[in-house]
């Protein structure tokens, strides 16, 4: 199973050096800020290392995130990362991974002034991935494992976007993903 920790870093390796869809940091530099956010935090384990891995989901497709907005259509990144990650990481690190966007959606609905604070490149993925969440959808997402820690989780993501900001890097995470591991000891 450590063997897939390797993959993902030569995920990061390979396709991290792509620009965050119309942000001024890459894919691994988002990455890393928002995981070094959640240590910062104190987060458990788990939380910090679905703040690590939350956006994988970008670095699997073929196509890169950036292309996918530019033809107005949303890759659903949350799912598939979350998809991937939940094969081989315990519950508690998928879930956050992937509820982020609903998470997003939420804010933008509950919280006063919470989309005036995002991106451009943020507001404009907003509207692709459906916009805030209706009376239904909010209390369906209050309701999911895993909620309030997307919701911890999207605040450290939208912050995680400083151009040169200097973080630990990614092997300095492994031991966390070694203990998150579905296999792992508990």
């Amino acid at each position: 199973m450590s063997d897939l920790i390797g993959e993902i870093f030569a995920l990061y390796v390979s396709r991290g050096s792509i620009a965050y869809a119309g942000e001024d940091v890459s894919q691994t530099e988002h990455a890393l800020q928002t995981a070094r956010q959640a240590v910062l935090a104190r987060a458990p384990e788990p939380l910090v290392v679905a703040a690590l891995l939350h956006d994988v989901g970008h670095l699997l497709f073929d196509l890169d995130e950036g292309t996918l907005l530019e033809q107005e259509q949303d890759g659903r990144h949350e799912a598939r990362g979350a998809a991937f990650l939940g094969r081989v990481f315990r519950p508690e690190v998928a879930r956050p991974v992937g509820l982020h966007v609903a998470a997003k959606r939420y804010l933008c609905t509950v919280e006063p002034g919470y989309v005036d604070r995002l991106s451009a490149a943020s507001t404009h993925s907003l509207a692709l991935q459906g916009g805030p969440l209706s009376p239904t959808d909010i209390a369906r997402f209050e309701g999911r494992a895993g909620a309030s820690e997307a919701i911890t989780l999207r605040r450290w993501d939208d912050a995680a976007k400083v151009s040169g900001l200097e973080v630990p890097g990614l092997d300095w995470y492994r031991p966390l993903l070694e203990t998150c591991l579905a296999t792992a000891r508990r």
